[in-house]
């Protein structure tokens, strides 16, 4: 090592050297296994969509149903009923002006439907009315799964809008904090769930997982001043003189102005960070993380859930800063990339997505 014309060696013994090369190789092993974990993920992700795709065609048929009604009339009541409940539930999220066209996704069973009603009602006339309430409900389910899949896509594109991958958004739905009863949704004497369901209930996985990644997008100003002073990538250091890449961009603005969250997350650092000053950071989830520096002080505490637009601290010139101003950045898997697309474009498209749906977070009117 050279240092001010001085030269000095720093001898590695083959002990450590080993123990280096083992680390290595540790580390490349646990890589290996981590992708050969993901491969294997998606690819049972893909056999159970086939495989449900493949059931969904063979849905009971008209003949099956006879069967089911005839024997355990009881039974099949309660089942309507339970379903009943289900789709007044999921139904209640539909605005009443929401046109959905048919034919989007799923196959439209309304003729096979008509065909069970006749044959049960010939052969069943008590069972008649019940085999026209469970051919109504199939036709909802059809409608509800074509409309979450209309939301999903018109999510799915927004993100990409923003240079997002919309499959990892997906990926990462969060099932650690679920649970409830386990109320099954039989269909018939078999027990088995009907298809079709089982179709709705993912498509309305698919579009919660991909809205709520949506609210992950950075969308509010982090702070309310319109002057940008330094832009994101490479400039001119203003200590040294020398290029030098910048991360993010600089908000001038008066010390104690109030900085604002960009999106929905949860706090995960709050402290003092080298050449930052103080810092806020908040995870989004889907590798999301925004960051915050050269504060005053802070308004959020580490584990702290914001909204988009709450505020989380004041503008300051702390740590490696020549005045007063708010440095953002937003990172994608740690690696920093320019905010400005984001701050930008994101409002515009995120509203465009959430159309007919809910309103666009806005800026808290505190400010």
């Amino acid at each position: 090592m050279r240092s001010q014309g001085q030269v000095r060696f720093i001898k590695i013994s083959s002990r450590m050297q080993k123990i280096a090369a083992a680390a290595t190789v540790s580390a490349l092993l646990v890589w290996a296994i981590s992708m050969a974990i993901m491969a294997w993920s998606q690819y049972r992700a893909e056999a159970d969509r086939v495989s449900l795709l493949e059931r969904e065609a063979k849905v009971a048929t008209a003949e099956d149903r006879v069967a089911e009604y005839a024997d355990d009339l009881t039974k099949v009541t309660s089942d309507l009923a339970a379903r009943q409940e289900f789709l007044e539930a999921a139904t209640a999220a539909i605005p009443n002006d929401v046109k959905l066209s048919e034919g989007e996704t799923v196959t439209d069973s309304t003729s096979e439907a008509n065909d069970t009603v006749s044959k049960v009602s010939a052969l069943i006339p008590e069972a008649g009315e019940l085999a026209k309430i469970e051919a109504r409900q199939l036709a909802l389910v059809e409608k509800l799964t074509r409309f979450a899949d209309r939301r999903a896509a018109r999510a799915a594109q927004a993100i990409r809008q923003l240079g997002l991958d919309p499959k990892t958004m997906q990926a990462r739905l969060d099932t650690s904090a679920m649970g409830g009863p386990l109320e099954l949704l039989s269909s018939g004497s078999s027990g088995g769930l009907d298809p079709r369901f089982e179709r709705l209930g993912l498509s309305l996985a698919r579009m919660n997982a991909l809205e709520r990644g949506l609210d992950s997008i950075p969308q509010v100003a982090p702070a309310h001043v319109k002057m940008v002073t330094s832009s994101y990538g490479y400039r001119r250091d203003p200590f040294t003189g020398a290029a030098a890449m910048h991360s993010g961009l600089d908000f001038k603005g008066p010390r104690g102005a109030p900085i604002y969250a960009a999106a929905k997350g949860r706090v995960t650092y709050v402290g003092g960070k080298s050449g930052y000053g103080k810092t806020v950071e908040i995870s989004h989830g889907n590798g999301l993380m925004t960051r915050y520096a050269h504060m005053s002080n802070y308004a959020a505490k580490v584990g702290q859930t914001v909204e988009a637009g709450d505020v989380i601290g004041a503008i300051g010139s702390t740590g490696r800063s020549t005045g007063p101003h708010l440095h953002f950045e937003v990172r994608i898997n740690e690696r920093a990339v320019n905010p400005r697309p984001f701050l930008e474009k994101a409002p515009n498209v995120l509203k465009e997505a959430r159309s007919g749906t809910r309103s666009t977070p806005q800026q808290k009117s505190d400010r």
